[in-house]
């Protein structure tokens, strides 16, 4: 039986603007290189398990988008990965969520993100969620929905029998009963320092153990810190590993995390060992930062297993 992933989050369409500069508050700029990009944490990763566990495992995506033209574009980007866009449901009080992107030439951005459906996920949904649950293998949390949903779907996970996996975007602490019911949490740099209640820093591998000891404390069974081109950093309170990363020209690091999850949730599924699941989670995560975009940067599972073989 093919092993499911089931993803529980966000859905936007992202507009995307390219300009000279930034505007400074009260100022019109002009801008070029408009893009509509399919985006949304959860629906990332959804479409990144579709497109690197193609013809291994099962994605299935739980989520809510509006009654308009950007949730059909966005269900027919994910079903066209091979995600189950079954359990994505409209809401008739929102519209979908969006998020508005400028870019500049040195590639800093600046984004405003108006939730939407991705609000009318609530807690009271959950029971709903039961059916897509029972008999996955991993299910997939982010932030950018409800915490009170997001607490109640990741009970429900653990009462299924299905191991959790949390990114922890948008940074942000936690309570204990999201961080208690979650088996891997996946932080980067800046959200382990916000989790920590430290001031922003960057971390090196030799911050590794140290850091991964103090958020494993805080409730998660296994801490895997996300440090960019340095790599991955696993810790599950015996077992200390550094995966390195892939070096790569970095082109646009949007959907980067998002890829990283999805395919060390595909590479689980798979039950392969730990480093081996580390390492094709970089290569993913380092293909995509050669592209632009965010669901537009996923590779297929011929590219990731491409890149391994060649490095």
């Amino acid at each position: 039986m093919t092993p499911s992933i089931v993803v529980v989050g966000s859905l936007n369409m992202d507009f995307v603007v390219s300009t000279e500069r930034l505007p400074v508050p009260g100022e019109t700029v002009l801008g070029h290189n408009f893009q509509m990009i399919p985006g949304g944490k959860g629906a990332n990763q959804a479409c990144a398990a579709g497109r690197v566990g193609a013809g291994s495992v099962e994605a299935r995506m739980i989520g809510r988008v509006g009654y308009d033209l950007f949730a059909d574009h966005l269900k027919a980007s994910l079903a066209a990965s091979g995600v189950d866009v079954s359990f994505v449901h409209s809401s008739k009080n929102q519209p979908t969520g969006v998020a508005l992107i400028c870019v500049e030439r040195s590639g800093q951005n600046s984004i405003v993100v108006a939730a939407g459906a991705n609000a009318e996920l609530h807690a009271a949904d959950v029971e709903a969620m039961r059916t897509p649950l029972r008999g996955a293998r991993l299910a997939l949390f982010q932030l950018e929905t409800p915490l009170t949903t997001v607490a109640a779907a990741l009970k429900m996970a653990r009462e299924e029998g299905v191991r959790t996996i949390l990114d922890p975007a948008p940074a942000q602490r936690l309570p204990k009963d999201i961080l208690g019911a979650t088996d891997i949490l996946t932080p980067n740099e800046s959200e382990a320092c916000v989790l920590l209640g430290d001031a922003p820093r960057r971390l090196t591998p030799d911050d590794g153990l140290a850091v991964s000891a103090a958020l494993r404390a805080l409730g998660p069974q296994i801490v895997i810190l996300k440090l960019g081109e340095q790599g991955a950093y696993y810790f599950d309170g015996d077992t200390a590993l550094h995966a390195p990363g892939f070096a790569v020209t970095a082109r646009d690091t949007t959907a980067a995390g998002d890829t990283f999850n999805a395919a060390l949730a595909v590479a689980l599924a798979e039950q392969r060992p730990v480093a081996e699941a580390l390492r094709f989670a970089n290569a993913a995560a380092a293909i995509s930062v050669t592209r632009p975009g965010a669901q537009a940067s996923i590779p297929s599972r011929e590219e990731v297993l491409g890149f391994l073989e060649s490095h």
